[in-house]
């Protein structure tokens, strides 16, 4: 596939990596020409100094061949325009673009053809936000992923030192668990994943991914012994875009306080929160996390634009008494040395903001593409259409059905509900599949499984 990528910023770049890897033609555009040359450098990719908005330079890039324009500049107005240009002069059949700001909202009819030409829309901040929200609703777990709209949750827990998951294999973990509609279908062991295979034995510094619903998920912290209190009281280090949004979010239903340095950005935010407290000052200021009881914080979240910043205020907070600890991180190389700090979560808006793009660029009907740690795996929600004339899976049992090597089908969400699979499991017109890749060159067979027939019209 053809791409031109507006922006080479974290996301662009991260972008660019990522599905040049997947065999894509990739061209990106930006004003800064040591970053592109760094970039073009270090992958096999295109590039244009230019600005993303001008006619001349998408030609340059090659967009009149162009499959997809991917827009993630900084600007909401660039993204548009750029999608704007390349669909009245060169009628490019699929554009995305990064919006970030909330003006925007409910503005739904204005992003088509006929006006502002935008097929797919990403918000970075929202999607941040969302992802931090089922952190935080489900204590004593370190990764949580929804599919078919929070039906069912891909959920990681580690085991605790003596406690119940050490030492178990799988096949006896599922026997412990047996009255619960759960399963452990991966491990995140020495920075990869496997698959859970029944004679796996749990070690301690592993992860375990868990798939089952919200009210099963409970039970299994429960089991596990590892359910904790409920999240209460939020401290979020940063007002900027994500800070201000997710306080904004979640002011209604936690105590809600910021933290931001800029006298501007706090009056602004307090003059639009109506419970939390935004205070003014370092995030990093010991005396003020303890004046404003951090040792009684169940989350304290740093999001502002400094990596460096987010690590050592977390590291901080931690140290004070902070029960959990999130960081945002836009390097990949911090997101792996969090793994063995004091701070509990590395957020990465890039790997997040990235599934939300692959869900619309991959074929086989996928609804939503999530990547896992260390960005080498990925969980898929696939929507099966067809019939039995034009699917190679519908009406055929799971053991019948050629499943590429380096994939597995986990659950099945149908009628609202999840079904755990067994061989002769029959799949039907209208499932929504969830599925984990673990070897990325099964990618395209994968596709192609779940790839509907020309001949069907439903």
């Amino acid at each position: 596939m053809r791409i031109v990528i507006l922006g080479a910023g974290q996301v662009g770049g991260t972008l660019a990596e990522t599905l040049a890897s997947e065999d894509n033609d990739i061209t990106l555009i930006d004003l800064d020409e040591e970053r592109l040359q760094e970039l073009q450098h270090r992958l096999d990719i295109q590039t244009v100094c230019g600005s993303a908005a001008h006619p001349s330079i998408l030609v340059k890039a090659g967009i009149e061949q162009a499959d997809m324009l991917i827009a993630v500049t900084d600007s909401d107005e660039i993204n548009m325009m750029g999608c704007q240009v390349a669909y009245s002069l060169f009628r490019t059949p699929s554009k995305i673009a990064r919006i970030r700001s909330r003006h925007y909202d409910g503005f739904d009819q204005v992003f088509c053809n006929d006006h502002i030409p935008v097929d797919e829309r990403i918000n970075p901040e929202k999607l941040v936000t969302d992802h931090i929200q089922n952190l935080m609703r489900y204590p004593g777990t370190n990764q949580v992923i929804d599919f078919a709209q929070g039906k069912v949750l891909l959920v990681g827990i580690q085991p605790r030192e003596n406690g119940s998951m050490l030492g178990k294999t799988l096949a006896e973990l599922h026997d412990y668990l047996d009255d619960i509609d759960a399963r452990a279908v991966a491990i995140f062991r020495d920075n990869a994943v496997v698959e859970a295979i029944d004679t796996h034995t749990i070690a301690l510094g592993d992860d375990v991914l868990f798939i089952a619903s919200p009210e099963a998920i409970q039970k299994v912290l429960i089991t596990l012994g590892r359910y904790a209190h409920p999240n209460r009281r939020l401290m979020i280090a940063g007002g900027g875009h994500i800070g201000s949004k997710l306080a904004l979010s979640l002011e209604s239903a936690y105590r809600v306080k910021v933290i931001d340095h800029n006298t501007k950005t706090s009056s602004r935010l307090a003059s639009h929160m109506h419970k939390g407290t935004v205070l003014q000052g370092d995030i990093a200021d010991k005396n003020l996390l303890i004046n404003e009881n951090i040792e009684f914080t169940d989350v304290f979240c740093a999001v502002t634009n400094d990596d460096e910043a987010n690590i050592m205020a977390c590291v901080l907070a931690k140290r004070l008494g902070a029960r959990y600890t999130m960081a945002l991180v836009n390097r990949k190389a911090y997101v792996e040395l969090i793994e063995d700090s004091s701070i509990d979560y590395a957020i990465s808006p890039q790997l997040i903001t990235i599934g939300s793009i692959l869900a619309r660029m991959r074929r086989g009907n996928m609804v939503k593409v999530h990547r896992l740690r260390y960005d080498n795996s990925e969980a898929i929600e696939i929507a099966v259409t067809g019939d039995k004339d034009t699917s190679q899976v519908i009406g055929r049992k799971l053991q019948d059905i050629d499943i590429p090597s380096g994939c597995k089908i986990v659950a099945i969400v149908r009628d609202q509900e999840v079904v755990f699979l067994e061989p002769d499991t029959l799949i039907e017109s209208g499932d929504h599949i969830i599925v984990l890749l673990l070897k990325f060159r099964s990618l395209r067979r994968l596709e192609a499984l779940f790839q509907v027939s020309l001949n069907f019209l439903g």
